[in-house]
C-alpha cells in the first residue's frame, strides 16, 4: 500500500532518518525526519499558477510544536495548541531565511511549508530537525528549489566543537550556534556565545558547514529515489530592451537621488523617479506596468552596487568601513529604572530597563514543561520610524526576531540570579530607522541596563555588516543603511564586548558566501564594534553603583530548610501576615532562600527582622521586645522575636503581688521580657519584673530564689495525679502552666504547642 523510501545515517552520535511515501501523500512533498527520538513531519504544497497581478514570492513557513510530542497537555483554560509561541515564530523564521533565496527570481507561485513536531525526546532540539525535513520535502516536491540545504547546531566546551549538543550541554558550554548551508556555501547563521573570538566563531561555522554536507548527501539520495518531476517554468528575461529604455529615461535621476545623504530627501527623489516611470507606461497593460516598476528597482540596485564596487562610493558618502555618527545619552526619563537614547545616523532607539521581583518572571509553557525567564527584551517598530502610515499593534515576526537577536547579544553578560536576584525587562522603541535598528537596540539596551544599576560584566555593542558581490569582486560594508540592506547581498549582524562575540546572525540573498568573505566581514565588524563601544563609554562607562530610587530593593537571606514551615505557617498564614503588616513582598524557595523586596527599605528591614525572629532560637537570660497577644487568668502570652510565644506568669509581672494580669498589661501592649526557661518541648517562660520597661535594662532580682520547678510538689505540667500537684488557689480556674485557661481567654492567639497540653 505504501511506497516508502528511507535514508538513514549516523550523525553526531545519533541516527538521522528521512522517510517519505507513508504520510501526507497528497502534499507535493512530505518527509518524516527522525533524529534520536525527536520526530518532525514537514509537508510542502505549491500553487500551480500565479495569482493575477502578483509581483512577489509568497512563501510561508509554519513550525508547530504539539504538546503530545512530549506527553503533555497544554496549560491554561484552552486545552489545545493555539497561536504561534515566540519559539515557534523564531523557528519558522530560522527555516524561512536560508530557504527563500534558493528560489529563482521571478517565481511567484505560492508555497506553504508546514513543519510539525510529533515526538520530542527532551534532548534533541526540534528546530534543526525541522529545517532538514523542510529542505528534503522541498527537494523532492518538484518545485524550482535550488537546494538542498541542511542545518546543524554547534556547541563548544573545553575548546572543542560539539555537533548537535543536548540542551544541557549547550547550557554548560560557551556557544549555541545554528548554521544552514548548501553544499557549496553558508546561507544562514544564528548564535549566542559567551564572548568568543572571531577565529573561534568562524571555525564553528566552517565545522558546521562540513557536517551539513553529509546531510545534504543523504537528502540527495532520498531525492534520487522519490523526487517528483521538476516543474517546467519559463523565467527567461527578455526585457533587456525595456530596461535600457528605462535607463535612458531615469538613469541619471536615480544616480542623483542616491547621492543625497538625507534619507527623506533621497526617498522623495526616488518616488519622483518611480512616478516618472509609471507615467511613461501609463497607457500600457497592467503586466507591462508591473514589469516596468520592477525593472526600475533593478536599475536602482545596479547603479548603487556598481558605484560601491568601482569607486567605493556609498549612498551617504562614507567609506566602506566607516560607522555613522553616534550620539548616546542615559537617564533622560525620570521615572524609569534605567533609560537610554541611542542614535546612530538616522537610526534611533529609546531603550528602558525595568527591574522587578521574581513574580514578574515570564512563564513559558512548552515541550520542556513550565519554565521561567528572568530576562526579557521586547522590540517595537512603529510605522512612524520610517515616515510611513501602516499597521500598529501586536508585534509581527520581524519584531519578535529582532528582539530575540538583541536578547541573545545581551544575555551572556548578565549577572547570575544569585548575584542580582531581579527580573529584568528591556523595552526598545525604534523612533527612527535607516538600517540596523536591532543593533541600536543592543547598544541602547546595554546602556539602559547600566543606567539601572544592573552589574553586567562588560558593555556590549553591535554592528550590521553588508555585502556587494558581483562575480569574484566584493565589498564588505560596515554599519549598513536600509537601502544598502535592500540592494545588497548580505545582512550580517555581530555584537559583543571588548573580550569577544556574544551573538552573530547572518542572512544571505545570494547562493551563499565563502570563508574568505565571512572572515573579512568579522574582522571589519570587530573594528566597528570597538569604535561604537568607545562612543557608548562617553555616555556611561560602567554600571551605576546604586539602583534607581524608583526600583524595588531585594534582600536575600538564607534560612535552615527545617525552618521553612515556620516562616510560611499553616496554610501560609505567617507569610501572609508578614506581607500584610510590613508591605514587603516575600518569596521563599525549597532550599530556604528568602527574597524580600520593596521600594521602601524600611519595609524590607521590618520583614527581615520578623523572619529572623521566627528562625532565630531564643536564648535563656536574653531580653527581647514583645507584644501581648493573649491574656488569661494566670498570666499573659507574649509574642517576641517575630514568631515566638511565651508565657509571663502573673507572678513574673511585678515584684509585688498582682491580683489580675489585666491590672498590669493589656492585649496589644508592647513589653520587654527576659527568657527565664525553655523546656525540652520548646515552651518558653518569660519575666517582665526583672526588666526595666522603659529602658529595657535588666533589673536586680530582689525576690527570694524559687526552688527548681521539677522539685516542687507534683508535676504541674502533666496530668493531675492523686493528691500531688494540686492547683494553686491563687491561679483561678485550673490550667496548665503554659496553656490557656479553660474559662476565658482566646486560644486562637496561641501557638499549637501551647494548645495540645493536657
Amino acid at each position: 500500500m505504501f511506497d516508502t523510501k528511507t535514508v538513514s545515517m549516523e550523525w553526531g552520535g545519533k541516527t538521522l532518518t528521512l522517510e517519505t511515501g507513508r504520510i501526507a501523500r497528497q502534499a507535493d512533498g512530505a518527509v518524516l525526519a527522525t533524529y534520536g527520538e525527536t520526530v518532525v513531519l514537514c509537508a510542502v504544497t505549491a500553487a500551480k499558477s500565479v495569482k493575477e497581478g502578483q509581483d512577489f514570492f509568497p512563501l510561508t513557513v509554519h513550525y508547530q510544536e504539539k504538546f503530545s510530542a512530549a506527553g503533555r497537555i497544554p496549560g491554561g483554560f484552552f486545552k489545545r495548541e493555539r497561536g504561534a509561541t515566540e519559539k515557534e515564530t523564531l523557528t519558522s523564521r530560522l527555516i524561512d531565511r536560508p530557504v527563500r533565496p534558493l528560489f529563482p527570481e521571478g517565481f511567484y507561485n505560492e508555497i506553504n511549508v508546514i513543519c510539525q513536531v510529533l515526538s520530542y525526546d527532551g534532548e534533541t532540539e526540534a528546530d534543526v530537525v525541522a529545517m532538514i525535513a523542510a529542505s528534503a520535502a522541498l527537494t523532492i516536491s518538484g518545485v524550482p528549489f535550488m537546494g538542498p540545504i541542511a542545518g546543524c547546531r554547534v556547541g563548544m566546551k573545553d575548546g572543542e566543537y560539539q555537533l548537535n549538543p543536548s540542551m544541557a550541554e549547550v547550557a554548560e558550554g560557551r556557544l549555541d550556534l545554528v548554521v544552514a548551508a548548501t553544499h557549496d556555501a553558508v546561507m544562514m547563521v544564528e548564535s549566542e556565545a559567551k564572548e568568543l573570538s572571531e577565529e573561534d566563531m568562524l571555525g564553528a561555522v566552517m565545522f558546521a558547514h562540513e557536517e551539513n554536507r553529509k546531510v545534504i548527501d543523504a537528502i540527495i539520495k532520498l531525492a534520487e529515489q522519490s523526487a517528483k518531476e521538476p516543474w517546467e517554468i519559463d523565467l527567461s528575461d527578455d526585457k533587456a530592451a525595456m530596461k535600457e529604455e528605462i535607463r535612458g529615461l531615469v538613469g541619471n535621476d536615480i544616480a542623483a537621488a542616491y547621492k543625497l545623504t538625507d534619507k527623506s530627501a533621497r526617498s522623495s527623489a526616488l518616488n519622483e523617479v518611480r512616478a516618472k516611470i509609471k507615467t511613461h507606461y501609463a497607457d500600457a497593460d497592467g503586466q507591462t506596468q508591473m514589469t516596468a516598476g520592477k525593472l526600475g528597482k533593478k536599475l536602482e540596485a545596479e547603479i548603487v552596487r556598481t558605484a560601491i564596487l568601482k569607486d567605493g562610493a556609498r549612498i551617504d558618502g562614507r567609506k566602506v568601513n566607516e560607522v555613522r555618527p553616534i550620539e548616546a545619552m542615559v537617564g533622560f526619563l525620570p521615572r524609569t529604572h534605567g533609560s537610554a537614547l541611542f542614535t546612530r545616523g538616522e537610526t534611533q532607539a529609546i531603550c528602558t530597563t525595568t527591574l522587578g521581583t521574581k513574580e514578574a518572571e515570564q512563564m513559558i509553557d512548552g515541550l520542556d514543561g513550565l519554565t521561567y525567564s528572568n530576562f526579557m527584551l521586547h522590540y517595537n517598530f512603529p510605522p512612524y520610524s520610517v515616515g510611513e502610515v501602516g499597521r500598529f499593534g501586536a508585534p509581527g515576526r520581524r519584531e519578535i526576531g529582532h528582539g530575540k537577536l538583541a536578547w541573545r547579544a545581551l544575555h551572556p553578560v548578565l549577572p547570575s540570579r544569585e548575584d542580582f536576584p531581579y527580573t529584568i525587562r528591556i523595552l526598545s522603541d525604534i523612533t527612527e530607522s535607516n538600517g540596523s535598528s536591532s543593533m541600536a537596540t543592543v547598544c541602547g539596551g546595554c546602556l539602559s541596563m547600566m543606567d539601572a544599576g544592573v552589574p553586567i560584566e562588560r558593555p556590549v555593542s553591535g554592528i550590521a555588516m553588508g555585502l556587494i558581490l558581483e562575480g569574484d569582486e566584493f565589498a564588505v560594508l560596515s554599519d549598513i543603511l536600509g537601502d544598502e540592506d535592500h540592494l545588497g547581498d548580505m545582512d550580517f549582524k555581530v555584537a559583543g564586548t571588548e573580550a569577544g562575540i556574544t551573538t552573530m546572525q547572518m542572512d544571505i540573498k545570494v547562493a551563499g558566501i565563502t570563508q574568505e568573505i565571512m572572515g573579512k566581514a568579522l574582522a571589519q565588524a570587530k573594528e566597528g564594534r570597538a569604535h561604537i563601544l568607545g562612543e557608548m563609554t562617553k555616555a556611561l562607562g560602567s554600571a551605576r553603583n546604586e539602583l534607581s530610587a524608583h526600583a524595588p530593593r531585594i534582600e536575600t537571606i538564607q534560612i535552615d530548610k527545617s525552618k521553612i514551615r515556620d516562616v510560611i505557617g499553616t496554610g501560609g498564614k505567617v507569610i501572609r501576615e508578614i506581607v500584610a503588616e510590613t508591605g514587603a513582598k516575600v518569596d521563599i524557595d525549597d532550599e530556604g532562600v528568602i527574597k524580600i523586596s520593596s521600594s521602601d527599605v524600611a519595609q524590607i528591614e521590618a520583614a527581615k527582622k520578623w523572619i529572623e525572629g521566627i528562625v532565630e532560637e531564643a536564648e535563656v537570660g536574653k531580653i527581647y521586645n514583645g507584644k501581648v497577644v493573649n491574656i488569661v487568668d494566670f498570666g499573659a502570652f507574649v509574642n517576641f522575636m517575630g514568631g515566638k510565644d511565651g508565657l509571663v506568669h502573673v507572678s513574673e509581672m511585678k515584684n509585688e503581688r498582682v491580683e489580675k494580669p489585666t491590672d498590669v498589661v493589656s492585649e496589644g501592649q508592647e513589653v520587654k521580657v527576659k527568657v527565664l526557661e525553655i523546656d525540652n518541648r520548646g515552651k518558653v517562660r518569660l519575666s517582665m519584673r526583672v526588666v526595666d520597661q522603659e529602658t529595657g535594662e535588666e533589673l536586680e532580682d530582689t525576690r527570694p530564689a524559687r526552688e527548681p520547678r521539677g522539685d516542687r510538689g507534683g508535676d504541674r505540667r502533666g496530668p493531675r495525679r492523686g493528691g500531688g500537684g494540686g492547683r494553686d488557689r491563687n491561679r483561678g480556674p485550673r490550667s496548665d502552666d503554659n496553656g490557656p485557661a479553660k474559662e476565658g481567654g482566646n486560644p486562637d492567639h496561641m501557638p499549637a504547642f501551647l494548645k495540645d497540653d493536657d
